[in-house]
């Protein structure tokens, strides 16, 4: 039997030798943020309904980065929405003084709302009737 050297490159991947194969030698990239709640829905929603961007996302090293991105946008548009909501139904400081009942009720639904339309858009790539 011939003597194969531990390490050998071909059409720029690199390959160790474990035994008798030879491994290519994948380094997934460094990412840190997290994916969150968004991320985590997504995540889930991919591996059922679409299993072939989810391997592909998987396969080129590109999931956590793609699931930290959405969880950022979610995150971000949500805060939007219900800025925009608050002001819209005129949801103020004063009021949480004055009736701290009617503001959390109303803020609760304001929140509920505005996570389904992120759920909706986002999230579970509906389109948005």
């Amino acid at each position: 039997m011939e003597h194969l050297p531990k390490k050998t490159s071909e059409n720029g991947i690199g390959y160790t030798l474990v035994g008798d194969y030879y491994i290519p030698d994948l380094q997934l990239p460094e990412e840190n943020r997290p994916i969150g709640i968004w991320g985590r829905m997504h995540k889930a929603y991919l591996e059922q309904f679409h299993p072939i961007r989810y391997n592909d996302l998987i396969l080129t090293g590109k999931l956590w980065t793609y699931l930290s991105d959405l969880n950022e946008q979610a995150q971000n548009q949500l805060d939007c929405i219900i800025t925009q909501m608050k002001e819209t139904e005129e949801i103020t400081e004063e009021l949480k003084v004055q009736d701290q009942m009617t503001w959390v009720r109303a803020m609760n639904s304001i929140r509920n709302r505005a996570e389904e339309i992120i759920l909706r858009e986002l999230i579970y790539e509906e389109d948005a009737v």
